[in-house]
């Protein structure tokens, strides 16, 4: 198909944010944008269970501060599974480098949102990144997930 969308690295997303309006603008504005929300979550303990569910998630969303725990926990079990993770938080882990593939800071634009998932997917599928959006770190070698 010559006009079809574009295939992408990444499709199926857990979003994992305790702030509800957050959570509700980045789950709406990423399934504008065509991808799969496979849940949206508040609480370490449900992102551990739809991960250990063995649902195809192929990047988790997370935040570092959640009220029953830390994002960091998520983020060692998704890179376990070959998951690719991008830290949405506004306090980046001093081991952020060694579990994530980039870190987005808050508060973010929703285009920088986008630009990071992006810029992940150019990276992961051995491209440099066009552009790295305003707040956003990509870590080389970090919990990078296999095309």
């Amino acid at each position: 198909m010559v006009f079809g969308r574009k295939q992408r690295v990444f499709e199926r997303l857990l979003l994992v944010e305790d702030e509800p309006l957050v959570a509700f603008d980045a789950e709406h504005l990423l399934t504008d944008q065509g991808y799969s929300i496979v849940a949206t979550v508040d609480r370490v303990a449900d992102a551990l269970a739809v991960l250990a569910a063995e649902t195809p998630v192929d990047l988790v969303l997370v935040d570092v501060t959640l009220a029953d725990g830390s994002g960091v926990e998520v983020a060692r079990v998704a890179r376990a599974r070959g998951v690719a993770v991008l830290f949405v938080t506004g306090a980046c882990p001093d081991e952020a480098a060694t579990l994530a593939t980039g870190f987005l800071a808050k508060p973010y634009a929703q285009r920088d949102l986008l630009g990071a998932i992006v810029a992940i997917e150019q990276s992961v599928a051995g491209k440099p990144p066009r552009r790295l959006p305003g707040g956003f770190q990509l870590f080389h070698g970090g919990g990078a997930a296999t095309a």
